[in-house]
């Protein structure tokens, strides 16, 4: 065999290897489009983590005709404290049952606050006192200022102490200084602009919560009506405790004569409680 015939042979094998090899890529590129074609649709979930799987998985228990079913679903999806499990949460608020909507109340507030409250606020107008007062708390959990004059509004005005209540538990964990007047008037026993006075607006427990998310917010213009509170003989001993610990927790000085005041109270529970705010007060004060 001489030089031309194998430098020919040569060149044949290379033609062949560039024609076939187009030929392979095409052919591997149909087979995988098969495979994409006939993939069961349940296996897109191999491409998800975990917790999408999780958020995923209880999103389908949704539809569940089981009531306990889809509540502890959203139990679960509000467990897992993010944002996208909220957003699967969020269809629950439009159940049927007050139970089930008010546990999807609470499992959205990972979202974003105004988002969360932007979907809560409309529960503050449901007939029930159920759904109220559960919506009233869930916006506390948002920390959410747009819902501090809703919240406001509420504790002014709704019928039923455990909605009130709900809501001036709720003003103190979001701590706005905007809260501050509507829950001064509780105390004050002064009714809100414009509104009639509720029954029951005098409920210890109402009070009790107004006085002590006064003390979460910690405005000094706070402070007379707080003392006031403290020195009501009339009023409830819870009451006059939740005072002392506010007047503790905002630190104004003008407060240590009414607690010292307080403490020769006949209720070992109020005496220490003004202790303790006195003791704060003079911590503050060496700092």
């Amino acid at each position: 065999m001489n030089a031309y015939t194998i430098r020919g042979r040569v060149r044949l094998r290379l033609n062949l290897q560039r024609r076939w090899v187009p030929i392979a890529i095409v052919t591997c590129v149909i087979a995988t489009g098969l495979a994409d074609k006939n993939r069961i649709p349940g296996q897109a979930n191999d491409r998800l983590t975990p917790i999408q799987r999780e958020i995923e998985r209880q999103r389908q228990r949704l539809a569940s005709t089981d009531v306990e079913e889809r509540r502890d679903a959203l139990m679960r999806l509000g467990n897992l404290h993010r944002p996208d499990a909220a957003h699967a949460a969020a269809a629950g608020l439009g159940d049927p049952l007050p139970v089930v909507r008010v546990a999807a109340a609470h499992a959205i507030v990972s979202l974003p606050a105004d988002e969360a409250a932007n979907l809560l606020l409309p529960l503050l107008q449901d007939k029930l006192e159920f759904i109220r007062r559960e919506a009233a708390y869930a916006l506390g959990e948002t920390h959410s200022r747009s819902a501090v004059m809703p919240l406001a509004n509420l504790l002014t005005t709704d019928k039923e102490a455990s909605v009130r209540a709900a809501a001036a538990i709720a003003l103190g964990r979001i701590g706005d200084e905007s809260a501050e007047p509507a829950l001064a008037r509780v105390l004050s026993g002064s009714p809100g602009t414009g509104k009639k006075k509720p029954k029951g607006e005098t409920d210890s427990f109402v009070m009790s919560a107004a006085a002590r998310s006064l003390g979460q917010i910690r405005r000094t213009s706070s402070v007379n009506v707080l003392i006031a509170t403290l020195a009501n003989d009339s009023f409830t001993a819870d009451i006059r405790r939740e005072a002392a610990a506010a007047l503790g927790q905002i630190g104004d000085s003008s407060a240590i004569p009414a607690l010292r005041n307080a403490l020769a109270s006949g209720d070992p529970y109020l005496s220490e409680a003004a202790r303790a705010a006195l003791r704060k007060l003079h911590a503050a004060v060496k700092n």
